[in-house]
C-alpha cells in the first residue's frame, strides 16, 4: 500500500513540476480560482501537478515560504522556486506563465 506523500517530498521528488495554490477555506477569491487550476490540470494531463495546500491546516509551510496573502500559487520542480505569483489570474495567464517549466 503506497504511503501519502508530504507536502515536501511532493514539491522536491518529482520530475514533474508541481503548482502548488497556498489556500484558505475563508478566501473568497480562492474559491475562484480553484475550478481554474483543476481545469488547467486537467488540460495539462499529467505535464504539471496540481496540489491544494490550506495555510490554515499548514502554517509552517505558508510561513516557510512566505505566503502572506491567500491565493498564491507556486511553481516547484525538485524543490526548486520556479514560479510564484499572488492573487487569481485568468485561466491562458496561468497556463502562459508555467509552459516555460512543463
Amino acid at each position: 500500500m503506497e504511503q501519502k506523500k508530504s507536502f515536501y517530498e511532493l514539491i522536491s521528488q518529482q520530475d514533474t513540476p508541481v503548482l502548488v495554490d497556498f489556500h484558505a477555506q475563508w478566501c473568497g477569491p480562492c474559491h475562484t480560482l480553484s475550478p481554474i487550476l483543476k481545469e488547467i490540470s486537467a488540460e495539462l494531463n499529467g505535464k504539471i501537478k496540481v496540489i491544494k495546500v490550506d495555510i490554515d491546516r499548514n502554517q509552517q509551510a505558508a510561513m516557510k515560504y512566505s505566503v502572506r496573502a491567500v491565493p498564491t500559487m507556486i511553481v516547484f520542480k525538485k524543490g526548486e522556486i520556479l514560479w510564484r505569483q499572488s492573487g487569481v489570474l485568468p485561466k491562458h495567464e496561468i497556463k502562459l506563465a508555467i509552459s516555460e517549466f512543463i
